[in-house]
């Protein structure tokens, strides 16, 4: 992996970890068309940058998440599922399903699929809840089951979460900020994993150049949530599923075939 390389991996990162459209689907088809093979490295690059990517939730809304205990405790509660899931198939997640192509295309497509069907038969609540810290413990368990699918790459922990979300009845707001939230220990859970499993045995060019995707996935995560946050309030998720069907298609017909 070059410099470039790891700049262009880290801005795809951050530009997507949070929106619908799935981040680690996007890695993978990136690294696909930049030429690098599924090495145990590259797959531990493309997890551990999302480090930039929490930094700057809590950059963003890191008061929130730290200093409101109610709060804290639901994105703890929807968290436990993807944990105890991830650990369970953290071996079976590394080795064949970030590995492929095929899958990541397909979990694409009907994702896109699924985010649009939502959007023409979802019905908005007169009075969608949008309190967090008054989450009740269910909804924060099944939001939480539902990320869990995001194993599977490109499904998107995003759109799973915000779908299960909008579906229990929650504010667009109110759950997009709760994904964004749920991010924080997702995402530094499976980092840490990934760097006890693979036992830390990389070089310092290569942790240079986790060094360096860090850093862009932060900046470029800075200014993806800053516009989400915004659009979010007047805008669906149609045009995320228009453009997931339509990237799916494109990979398929580049990389996989």
């Amino acid at each position: 992996m070059t410099i470039l390389q790891a700049i262009i991996l880290g801005a795809v990162e951050g530009l997507t970890e949070f929106l619908p459209i799935s981040s680690t689907g996007h890695l993978i088809m990136a690294s696909s068309l930049l030429g690098l093979a599924p090495t145990e490295f590259v797959k531990s690059f493309e997890i551990v940058i999302q480090l930039g990517a929490i930094l700057a939730v809590l950059v963003v809304m890191g008061r929130r998440f730290l200093v409101d205990r109610k709060v804290s405790a639901r994105v703890l509660m929807a968290f436990l599922p993807t944990a105890v899931i991830g650990f369970i198939l953290y071996k079976l997640i590394k080795t064949f399903l970030l590995g492929s192509a095929a899958i990541t295309a397909v979990a694409l497509f009907l994702g896109g699929a699924v985010l649009v069907a939502f959007e023409l038969w979802h019905r908005k609540d007169a009075s969608p809840r949008t309190d967090l810290a008054a989450m009740p413990p269910a909804h924060a368990v099944t939001i939480g089951l539902a990320q869990a699918i995001a194993v599977i790459p490109g499904v998107s922990r995003s759109a799973a979460t915000i779908l299960a979300g909008l579906a229990l009845g929650w504010s667009r707001e109110a759950i997009v900020e709760f994904s964004f939230l749920l991010a924080v220990p997702t995402l530094a859970a499976a980092a840490g994993l990934d760097l006890l499993k693979s036992g830390w045995r990389f070089s310092s060019a290569e942790y240079g150049l986790m060094a360096i995707g860090f850093a862009v996935a932060f900046l470029t995560a800075l200014a993806s949530i800053r516009w989400f946050l915004r659009y979010v309030k007047g805008h669906g998720f149609t045009a995320f599923g228009i453009y997931r069907m339509l990237a799916a298609v494109a990979f398929w017909f580049i990389i996989v075939t």
